[in-house]
């Protein structure tokens, strides 16, 4: 008994289950997107569901956008560091100094801190946005707080004396010096962890400290230049400490005892733990950006992105037809994915950030741009609708290829060199253009093969043709 398909007709029949069962996925995948970027939808929806039917449908899981400080609101602080008790590279103390405050208001839970040094000329400053932090005293708090831990070494009797003198006879240079005690390398940046502990003859709290490997050899070394010597161990400018150097030590571990009570040593230690500053600090300036201005800006970002996508398919409906209304469709799949994608990583958005993924959608619809004048050309030249599909997305790929990679490297650099602004601007047009190769190659051209073979695919206008 012989079959009515012919081989031929069953790989067509084969080729157009595969397409379909890709386009529903594509769709599916898009959907689950777009709920997740906007899940009120679906919960309106299970809500009124859920009112008859015998079983229960679960709301969809709830995971906001993280919006930074221009858009959410939050405190601005401008610290001016006082440099002039660095020995060191400058620069470089500054670097620790950012990489210190950073860790510790991550550890209070501000999400996504921007933190930057800045310098004009002699003049050093820290500045800190705090995305969500209405409360400027409870911002000041998570800096201003953060101890600035020093060691110092006993003066000779002789320049004691001398610098006492000199500030009873009012001399400005040494007014604002420690008669007792000289600056020297080790200060809190070293510590490496600190913990509450109970001296074994007074039980009296006190904090252990141990120092990392460079802090180590710094104490080692100090301690051995001071044998038989005081060596002070001064928190916020304040002296907490004097103990007699004995011996030498090596391994990097101190003690700081100061007549704590428990609840002061816990305090301590957890402050140290969380960065000592390598640096003093002073606050200059503070803001705080109101809640109300960061909606306004959202609002005022969203209606461009919106009028800006309006005139971009109005263009493709109208100059492309029919292939430009899948590049419609394609645009909505990519924007959803883009979004989720936001929400998952989850990607800190700015109005820099914004800018950035917007600018993604033109790149997205120039992808469509290529493809189309490929099959245009393709259909003028007397190919069939398939055909000029395929050669289409063939010839412009090696473009679509280039000019994404030249972009995705370019996206990379200014990642690696630029401000916290610019990094927000790079990691949402990288992962746009990613996105964006993906909806123009598979999603638009599987799209477009539904209709392959249609009554709809043999109008020529509407695909290009003459």
């Amino acid at each position: 008994m012989s079959s009515s398909y012919s081989p031929d007709k069953i790989f067509k029949l084969d080729a157009e289950k595969k397409v379909r069962l890709v386009a529903a996925a594509i769709f599916l995948l898009a959907i689950i997107a777009a709920v997740f970027v906007y899940p009120l939808a679906w919960d309106k929806t299970i809500s009124k569901i859920n009112t008859f039917s015998p079983v229960a449908f679960p709301s969809f899981s709830k995971i906001s956008f993280k919006l930074g400080l221009d858009l959410a609101g939050g405190t601005r602080l401008v610290y001016l560091a006082d440099v002039s008790g660095v020995k060191e590279d400058t620069a470089s103390a500054m670097s620790g100094l950012r990489d210190v405050i950073e860790r510790r208001v991550n550890l209070f839970g501000v999400s996504e801190p921007i933190i930057e040094v800045e310098n004009a000329g002699s003049d050093w400053r820290l500045i800190a946005e705090l995305a969500g932090v209405k409360d400027i005293s409870q911002a000041i708090a998570l800096i201003g707080e953060t101890p600035f831990l020093e060691f110092k070494e006993a003066r000779s009797e002789i320049d004691a004396e001398k610098i006492l003198k000199e500030q009873k006879n009012k001399i400005p240079e040494y007014l604002a010096m420690d008669p007792y005690f000289s600056e020297t390398n080790l200060n809190g940046k070293y510590i490496k962890n600190a913990k509450v502990e109970f001296n074994q003859s007074t039980y009296q709290p006190e904090v252990s400290v141990q120092f990392d490997d460079d802090g180590a050899k710094i104490f080692e070394e100090l301690t051995k230049k001071n044998v038989g010597k005081q060596l002070g161990i001064y928190l916020d400018g304040l002296p907490i400490s004097a103990p007699v150097v004995r011996e030498a030590i090596s391994g990097g571990s101190a003690v700081i005892s100061g007549k704590f009570t428990i609840d002061e040593a816990k305090k301590l230690t957890e402050r140290l733990n969380a960065g000592a500053l390598p640096v003093p600090i002073k606050l200059i300036s503070q803001d705080s950006v109101g809640a109300s201005l960061g909606q306004d800006s959202l609002n005022k970002s969203i209606m461009a992105g919106l009028i800006g996508f309006l005139a971009v398919v109005i263009f493709m409906i109208l100059y492309y037809r029919f292939p430009g209304i899948v590049a419609v469709i394609a645009l909505l799949i990519y924007a959803a994915l883009v979004l989720a994608l936001f929400k998952l990583i989850p990607v800190t958005l700015t109005l820099a950030g914004i800018a950035g993924f917007i600018l993604s959608i033109g790149m997205a619809v120039d992808a469509n741009i290529l493809i189309f004048e490929r099959m245009k050309e393709e259909r003028r030249r007397g190919r069939d609708l398939a055909g000029s599909i395929e050669e289409g997305f063939s010839r412009a790929w090696t473009s679509i290829r280039d000019s994404n990679v030249s972009s995705l490297i370019t996206c990379a650099i200014l990642y690696w060199f630029g401000t916290s602004i610019v990094q927000g601007f790079a990691l949402t047009l990288a992962i746009g253009i990613l996105i964006s190769m993906f909806s123009a190659i598979s999603v638009s051209r599987t799209l477009l093969r539904i209709f392959v073979g249609t009554r709809l695919g043999e109008v020529k206008w509407l695909f290009g043709g003459k």
